[in-house]
């Protein structure tokens, strides 16, 4: 009998212990996210509540882990880049970066089983750790982050959007970076500009390309930039960024059209589910089509162009990142998220040898920051917009002007100045550049309203828009990364540094076509680096050499 009630009363205690420990997990304060989600219009209370999202409304979020040891990581981006360090240009491999930079691998798996447990599907995990994508009911997302997802009217748009009632926070110990997807405030917009769109920008509009009506065409850019120099971009993998599929037989149909041959595999990566097709009865593929178009147009031997598709910018760009497969990446969409849930990707990148290029936008000084971003970003290569002219249909570059669309001031999303823009010459009185906050574009091309484009099941003139001039950018980089291997050095990473050397150095009008003429509105292009062109557009075999140091 006395040991039967030894026994009950070390049972008692056992059962006391567990409820005290499940209680105290139960009132265990809430670890709030390190990044904010609320928009701005619904914190203020511009935006007024309609109602709630319905609870078993599916959605998709991308949960980021933040790095570990990011003081680290930002000390050896700047040794990666100082020609004087014994670590210049020795590049991570992605599992290099995941070993010594990503999330642990018991903080990702309690993500996921924490995901799991509120209800939550994992759709997708990559092997640097630091993004988990995830769907699942309304109901059972407000759950696990303990908020309200609710329905707002949209301030300046005819339209309802979703978001948080309150900054989200979550009851485990592994701190989160960001969640992003619980609101669709702004929507994702590719920058490409149809000449009916743009009555205004089409008044500038030259007819000196060799495509029809005397539109430009993807080899009069490469003909223009770089001239017949014998580099195609050999052996290298051009990445694109995209919202939505595409039509490979759009592509096709450009370089049959054209008669030039198409050498170049078109690869598709889908994320979040999205389809990698776009039918022309219900998806417009104009924005994915060019950019393929203009990419291998500029570099005609590329290797590959891998085209990522998703619905969800964080997952899109981590996944190129850990892939580390296309040394240099083309975005030409803008949206509205949260600087810090891209920086740790970006400075992945930079540490693996991969250049980020991404358009600045259409509207020119007024482009709003949620179609800048991430183009502001200090970690990628901003790319704004001009009005070419060639000396023949075809030929070589005659004259440039600052195109009157090109997305071009200090950051408007708070950005602070990075350290290569306050090389003595950036920061002028003439350029009405900050001093303290990111400025834009960094470099420039063509963007004017008279190209050529097919997509959409047809071929078109009057297409235009900074979206033509980043794969232009990414061409041409995919060249310079071709001759630098083939003198036996690494591919050239994150180019600002390098860039700004150039622009305040006296070799830099054998590099670049300074443009000293165009307003973008509030900005007017003047000498050296400006906000409309930012230093200008490439003298392509000359600014190659001084990249890959041959000069």
């Amino acid at each position: 009998m006395q040991f039967l009630a030894l026994i009950k009363q070390r049972f008692a205690i056992t059962i006391f212990a567990f409820t005290v420990i499940a209680v105290a997990a139960a009132q265990a304060e809430p670890h709030t996210l390190l990044t904010s989600h609320v928009p701005d219009a619904v914190s203020s209370g511009l935006a007024p509540l309609v109602g709630h999202v319905p609870p078993n409304q599916r959605l998709g979020l991308a949960i980021s882990l933040p790095l570990r040891n990011e003081a680290g990581l930002d000390e050896l981006v700047q040794q990666i880049y100082d020609p004087q360090s014994p670590n210049y240009h020795r590049y991570l491999s992605a599992p290099e970066f995941a070993g010594q930079f990503g999330p642990t691998q018991s903080d990702h798996e309690a993500v996921l089983q924490f995901a799991r447990a509120h209800g939550l599907s994992v759709v997708d995990t990559a092997s640097n750790r630091m993004v988990i994508d995830v769907a699942g009911r309304a109901a059972d997302i407000e759950s696990a982050f303990h908020i309200s997802i609710n329905l707002y009217q949209h301030p300046t748009e005819e339209r309802t959007f979703y978001a948080p009632d309150r900054e989200p926070s979550i009851d485990l110990d592994v701190p989160l970076l960001h969640a992003s997807g619980l609101d669709n405030f702004t929507l994702p917009v590719n920058k490409h500009v149809r000449s009916l769109q743009s009555a205004k920008a089409n008044a500038q509009s030259k007819t000196t390309g060799s495509g029809p009506g005397g539109n430009f065409i993807g080899s009069d850019l490469r003909a223009a930039y770089y001239g017949s120099g014998s580099l195609t971009g050999s052996g290298q993998s051009v990445g694109l960024f995209e919202f939505a599929g595409y039509q490979i037989s759009d592509v096709q149909n450009y370089f049959k059209k054209l008669n030039q041959p198409l050498n170049v595999p078109v690869n598709g990566v889908s994320l979040n589910g999205v389809s990698l097709s776009c039918p022309p009865a219900s998806c417009d593929d104009s924005e994915q089509a060019l950019d393929i178009e203009v990419a291998i147009s500029m570099a005609p031997g590329l290797s590959q162009v891998v085209v990522y598709v998703g619905s969800n910018d964080v997952s899109i760009f981590n996944k190129m990142a850990s892939d580390n497969t296309s040394k240099q990446v083309s975005c030409s969409w803008g949206w509205s998220d949260n600087e810090k849930s891209l920086d740790p990707i970006f400075k992945e990148m930079a540490v693996q040898g991969q250049t980020v290029l991404v358009a600045t936008g259409d509207q020119g000084s007024s482009t709003a920051a949620g179609v800048v971003w991430p183009s502001d970003d200090p970690f990628v290569t901003a790319v704004g917009g001009t009005d070419l002219v060639t000396i023949t249909p075809g030929g070589a570059w005659k004259s440039e002007t600052g195109w009157n669309g090109s997305a071009g001031m200090p950051s408007k999303n708070g950005v602070p100045i990075p350290s290569y823009q306050l090389l003595k010459g950036v920061v002028t009185s003439q350029n009405g550049a900050s001093s303290t906050l990111r400025n834009i574009p960094d470099v420039s091309a063509e963007a004017n309203t008279n190209q050529w484009s097919c997509y959409d099941g047809g071929c078109f003139s009057g297409n235009g828009g900074t979206s033509y001039a980043a794969p232009q950018w990414a061409g041409l980089i995919a060249m310079a990364n071709e001759q630098e291997l083939n003198n036996g050095g690494t591919t050239l990473g994150f180019l600002n540094s390098k860039l700004y050397r150039i622009g305040v150095s006296k070799i830099f009008d054998t590099d670049f076509h300074d443009i000293t003429s165009g307003s973008n509105g509030k900005y007017s292009a003047v000498a050296d680096f400006d906000l409309v062109t930012g230093w200008g557009s490439p003298q392509g075999p000359a600014l190659i050499d001084t990249l890959t140091g041959t000069k």
